[in-house]
């Protein structure tokens, strides 16, 4: 009988290297939301990839940086207790810029750590300009020298390449054991959640840089109907004037978004969803200890 190899692999690094767009990759299906804008990731979101080999459960998590308020530090410690318990300890770095204070703060942690380290330099499609860098930088990590060595990897999640040969490597780490999840489980990210992110992601990508950081959005009901499903959801913003922006000209942009929340969403679950989007007012919602529990973030 052939082994069987399962583990848990936290994935690690630094705010908008392409966490999410590798694990989406590797795991063939969009699981985890995806922008250019920095920090669209706010829940460790978990995504299974089964087949002959064995079975890995990546860990999505939130990218670190440099938080000022009570939502960002939840989300860094989220990602920074993502390794304990984690089977291989994935970090992904940006080969295309080069290294930051994030970068070298996770190869310190994760050089003495106890998960296995692989460290996979993504964005080669663009250049590796500074590859080289990375590597002279856990090679000059201050204090003791590393208890480990990691696998290196060349990748570009956005193309493919060297992806495979990274699984690969991934199995051949993972220990030998049972499956950790159902066969045909792909994602454990609650429903009310990823409809959030959907609707939270179409209004990234039409805002870009203007206020994303200031949205949240909130599943308050779901109605599951023989034809289809009714979402009511809720989306915070912080002042009356980010409002009028989210809402757009006669509506405008919030129809936009809605339509392509429910077009998304019926390939996703194959089933007809309408949505009901309402926008609220919340000052400093972020820093909300009642209003983040709600967002599923505390």
């Amino acid at each position: 009988m052939s082994e069987t190899r399962s583990a848990i692999v936290a994935l690690v690094g630094r705010a908008n290297v392409g966490k999410s767009t590798l694990m989406n990759r590797i795991l063939g299906e969009k699981v985890s939301i995806v922008s250019p804008i920095a920090q669209t990731t706010r829940n460790l979101v978990r995504g299974v990839l089964t087949e002959k080999r064995g079975q890995l459960a990546f860990l999505d998590t939130p990218g670190v940086h440099k938080a000022s308020y009570d939502l960002g530090r939840i989300m860094n410690r989220t990602a920074r207790s993502s390794i304990e318990g984690s089977d291989v300890a994935l970090l992904l770095l940006d080969a295309s810029q080069r290294p930051r204070d994030e970068d070298l703060g996770w190869m310190q942690k994760l050089c003495r750590g106890e998960a296995t380290v692989a460290i996979a330099l993504n964005k080669t499609d663009i250049n590796g300009e500074f590859i080289e860098r990375y590597r002279e930088g856990w090679t000059n990590l201050p204090g003791e020298e590393p208890t480990r060595d990691p696998l290196w990897f060349e990748v570009s999640a956005k193309t493919g390449k060297g992806v495979e040969a990274l699984v690969t490597a991934l199995f051949e780490m993972a220990p030998e054991g049972p499956h950790l999840f159902p066969e045909d489980m792909l994602s454990d990210f609650p429903r009310r959640w990823n409809i959030s992110d959907v609707v939270r992601e179409k209004f990234y990508a039409h805002l870009k840089d203007e206020l994303p950081h200031a949205i949240a959005v909130r599943v308050d009901k779901l109605t599951e109907k023989d034809d289809r499903w009714d979402v009511d959801v809720l989306i915070y913003v912080n002042r009356s004037s980010q409002k009028g922006i989210v809402i757009g000209h006669k509506g405008k942009l919030l129809k936009t978004v809605r339509a392509q929340a429910e077009t998304e969403l019926k390939e996703m679950y194959e089933k007809k969803i309408r949505l009901h989007l309402w926008v609220k007012v919340e000052k400093d919602w972020a820093k909300n200890h009642f209003i983040l529990k709600q967002l599923g973030y505390q």
